[in-house]
């Protein structure tokens, strides 16, 4: 008797941005009282940012994926107590330990015992933990995957330092991944190269009980920029070839909402540029946090529809780069 086969399909997204919200120009004025000049003219042209979202000095990623990961179960139907598995992309974990999973899964109220873990992928987080989700659903572990991206980078951000200040904001995306017998998520790929370590990192730890080394994030643009562009494109041609599937068949790309020149760089490449979903103007640089907002702001407003195929990519610290193709 041949067993079925088990994909794994998206059924609910969900996202939440914290209430404060700052223009560029609000910024700019901030960072004159410091003696840092800058502009939204400066930053638009630069980056494709007109705004982002920072978290208030007592809400933590933890909190603001526990709202994303509510929404996201309310779409899908599911109680809380269903999920079986909790995986949570974040470079900004609440602690040091517990996981940022492990304190979702309290704040939900989850008492049955599930799994709970976070992934470290940076930008790319988010791929990585769906491809990963994707896999443990497939082997038959888990039924209801719960899978977050969430950041306050805020917290980690040199306001002394213009060309990262202004790229970076905070916020919180979530889907449920169900197992199903129709086919959802088509491929995947995931790469990373630990030689390009230090063209984005914050290169401090505790020691000690004090940070040794430096605890706010380091950016090489110029470095970054290339090293992105080069792999978004050729990781996405991999997740479209595994899948047996040419660009064409992309209805919607969601790539990390980085900087605008590099989205649009990728983008053009695929001949996807009509259909790339952009949130960057809005939310700014949220890390592992952006392909999920980005995702379910695209679904909430009826541009992704059931059917259409979605490819999301991403590139962060690491180095590391990966795609996800599937099909809502």
């Amino acid at each position: 008797m041949t067993q079925s086969a088990i994909y794994s399909r998206v059924v609910g997204t969900g996202s939440y941005l914290p209430a404060r919200r700052v223009t560029n120009q609000q910024l700019a004025d901030e960072l004159a009282t410091r003696g840092i000049e800058t502009s939204d003219e400066w930053i638009v042209a630069r980056t494709g940012i007109q705004a982002r979202h920072f978290a208030a000095p007592d809400q933590t990623s933890s909190d603001m994926a526990v709202e994303a990961a509510r929404r996201a179960l309310d779409m899908a139907g599911l109680r809380a107590d269903q999920i079986d598995l909790i995986m949570v992309a974040t470079s900004t974990p609440d602690f040091v330990f517990p996981s940022t999973a492990c304190l979702v899964q309290s704040k939900l109220g989850i008492t049955n015992g599930c799994a709970a873990f976070d992934i470290q992928a940076v930008c790319s987080g988010f791929a990585y933990a769906m491809a990963t989700a994707d896999n443990f659903i497939r082997s038959g572990a888990y039924r209801n995957v719960l899978v977050i991206g969430a950041e306050t980078f805020s917290r980690i951000l040199d306001f002394n330092d213009r060309t990262t200040c202004v790229l970076f904001g905070d916020g919180a995306g979530a889907v449920v991944l169900q197992a199903s017998a129709e086919p959802g998520i088509l491929s995947s790929a995931l790469h990373a190269d630990g030689s390009h370590s230090n063209i984005l990192c914050v290169p401090g730890n505790v020691n000690a009980g004090a940070v040794q080394g430096e605890a706010f994030l380091y950016m090489d643009g110029q470095a970054v920029f290339k090293l992105a562009v080069k792999v978004l494109e050729k990781v996405a041609h991999e997740a479209l070839e595994k899948a047996g599937l040419e660009a064409s068949a992309i209805d919607w790309l969601i790539p990390h909402q980085a900087n605008l020149r590099i989205m649009t760089s990728t983008a053009r490449k695929l001949d996807a540029e009509a259909k790339m979903v952009v949130t960057v103007d809005q939310h700014g640089n949220t890390s592992a946090a952006s392909i999920p907002l980005a995702l379910d702001v695209a679904v909430r407003d009826g541009r992704i529809k059931a059917g259409h195929t979605v490819m999301i990519e991403g590139v962060g610290g690491g180095f590391t780069w990966g795609a996800v193709l599937f099909r809502m």
